[in-house]
C-alpha cells in the first residue's frame, strides 16, 4: 500500500507517520502552512522527521485560511488550562478558542487530489479518542463519513487510515515508544521557539501522556539529525 501522510509533526502526527513508514511501500508527507503560529516550528520538525527516514515531503502554504480568526492564526491570547481541566468543560472552550474553521476537511481534500494523482491508496492521519473528545474532526465518525465522501469524489478507491483512532495521548506514546516512532523530532507546541512553551494545552497534554506513559519526553530541546543520516 502506498499513503500520503498529514504530518504536522506533533506527538500524534510523528507516531501515525512512523506507523505508516512500516507498513507502507511509499509514502509522502504533507505539512501544511496556514499562518499558525507554530508553523516555523511545524515545518523545520517535519522537515527533520521526513530527512531521517528519508521520506518525500512537500509543505503546502494555505496563507488565506489565518483569515479565518482563531487563536492559533491572530494576536489572541492563547487558552491556558491546569492539568486537571484537560478533561473538563474547560478543555470544551479552550478546542473553540483555537478552532480554524473546515481545516481538516481542507487539509484531507487536498490530501486526496495528492493521492488520486499518484495512484495511492491510502491517506494516513493522527487522529485520536484523546482530541476526538473536543475536536469533532478528529473522530472517528468524521473519518468514516469522509471516506463516504471519497467514494464520490474521486475515481479511484482512496480511504482514511486513522492508525490511533482508538488511543488516547498515553497509548500513542506508549505506541510511539515501541515502534521507535520519532518522538524527539516531534513538535506539540502552539507556539513557535526554541523550546515548547509547556502552558499551551497541546503542551500539558504531552507532558500528561509522558507521565502516564511512563516515559520521558526525549522532543525537549531536540536536535536536527545530521543531513545525511537515514534511518537503520
Amino acid at each position: 500500500m502506498r499513503s500520503v501522510i498529514l504530518l504536522s509533526s506533533g506527538l500524534d502526527s510523528a507516531v501515525a507517520f512512523k506507523r505508516a513508514y512500516d507498513r507502507c511501500s511509499e509514502l509522502l508527507a504533507l505539512t501544511f502552512d496556514y499562518g499558525q503560529r507554530a508553523a516555523a516550528n511545524e515545518i523545520e520538525h517535519a522537515t527533520w522527521i521526513c530527512r531521517k527516514f528519508d521520506v518525500p515531503h512537500e509543505v503546502i502554504e494555505l496563507p488565506w485560511l489565518r483569515n479565518f480568526g482563531g487563536a492559533l492564526t491572530d494576536a489572541s491570547a492563547l487558552p491556558e488550562l491546569a492539568e486537571h481541566e484537560l478533561d473538563s468543560g474547560a478543555s470544551v472552550d479552550s478546542a473553540r478558542r483555537v478552532w480554524v474553521p473546515a481545516r481538516n476537511l481542507l487539509f484531507l481534500s487536498i490530501a486526496a487530489g495528492y493521492a488520486e494523482n499518484s495512484g495511492y491508496e491510502l491517506i494516513t492521519v493522527g487522529f485520536d479518542a484523546e482530541e476526538a473528545a473536543t475536536f469533532p474532526d478528529n473522530s472517528s465518525e468524521f473519518a468514516k463519513r469522509f471516506n463516504r465522501v471519497l467514494e464520490y469524489g474521486t475515481l479511484k478507491p482512496l480511504v482514511i487510515d486513522a492508525p490511533l483512532i482508538d488511543l488516547d495521548k498515553a497509548g500513542i506514546v506508549r505506541l510511539g515508544v515501541a515502534i521507535d516512532a520519532p518522538l524527539a523530532l516531534s513538535w506539540s507546541c502552539y507556539e513557535s521557539g526554541d523550546l515548547p512553551c509547556g502552558l499551551c494545552e497541546s503542551c500539558l497534554r504531552r507532558a500528561r501522556a509522558f507521565a502516564e506513559a511512563g516515559a520521558k519526553d526525549p522532543g525537549l530541546g531536540a536536535s536536527p539529525p545530521p543531513k545525511d543520516a537515514k534511518h537503520q
